[in-house]
């Protein structure tokens, strides 16, 4: 069955839905370990291009995977292309929003806001990088196949220019959103960051990964890639993968470090 199809059947629900803001798509998902915390933490970001008609459902898979695991894992909606308030800087907003609200309520759900991951998978990869510039206290993240470098998916039209529509505008038309969104252009001293993509990924191009790891170490930062063959751009949000066990185990070596 291919990873779509799987990522799209019916998983178990999570502990509890909270919501961080007021707004219908501000809320996260909790999944909590069975045994007794503090847990390590997981903030996911869903992809799917910024756009509304993607939501956080398919990304449950892999969180309750993760649970499993022996991570608290939340599971992260918010407003995007589409919806009232969506796109930048709006969505964004409703990351930092969401990442803060996780800091603060760590204690009523066992976890150890010390061991926090934050991880997002294709546009929320982006999302991922571009917090941890924006956020200094964030100081571990993970990029799935994400959408690392704007100019770049705005110059190869990446989904019928997903770029261009998340951001308002074309690089010369709105060049301080740019600037402020685009994780090649940012600064990121603090983190260690994580790069995993698969060699056979057709929907964001693996030297996306490539190249902005070959930056970021030339700018000194803490930037690793981890490629892996014969993976697609599902293969790393599907627990039936070979490929998602590089993934957990990824995110179970940085909770610990």
């Amino acid at each position: 069955m291919p990873a779509e199809d799987i990522l799209s059947q019916p998983q178990p629900p999570p502990d509890e839905r909270v919501a961080y803001g007021t707004d219908p798509n501000q809320f996260l998902e909790v999944r909590l370990p069975r045994a007794k915390g503090p847990h390590s933490i997981l903030l996911n970001i869903h992809g799917g291009y910024w756009r509304s008609k993607y939501d956080l459902k398919h990304a449950g898979h892999l969180c309750e995977a993760l649970r499993k695991a022996g991570v608290a894992t939340f599971n992260l909606e918010y407003r995007r292309v589409g919806n009232a308030g969506g796109g930048w800087p709006g969505t964004f907003e409703d990351i930092r929003s969401a990442y803060r609200f996780v800091q603060q309520v760590h204690s009523r759900s066992h976890a150890d806001p010390n061991r926090l991951v934050v991880m997002g998978h294709s546009a929320g990869g982006q999302l991922a990088l571009c917090l941890a510039a924006h956020e200094p206290s964030l100081g571990r993240v993970i990029s799935l196949a994400g959408v690392v470098d704007l100019k770049k998916g705005f110059a190869l039209h990446l989904s019928h220019d997903a770029v261009a529509e998340f951001l308002g505008g074309k690089p010369d038309q709105v060049p301080e959103h740019y600037r402020a969104a685009d994780p090649m252009e940012l600064r990121i001293p603090q983190a260690r960051q994580w790069l995993i993509h698969g060699r056979e990924d057709d929907t964001v191009p693996p030297e996306f990964s490539r190249d902005y790891v070959i930056q970021k170490k030339k700018a000194g930062e803490l930037a690793e890639l981890l490629e892996i063959p014969h993976a697609g751009h599902f293969d790393l949000i599907d627990p039936a993968s070979e490929a998602f066990k590089q993934v957990t185990s990824t995110v179970k070596t940085l909770c610990c470090t």
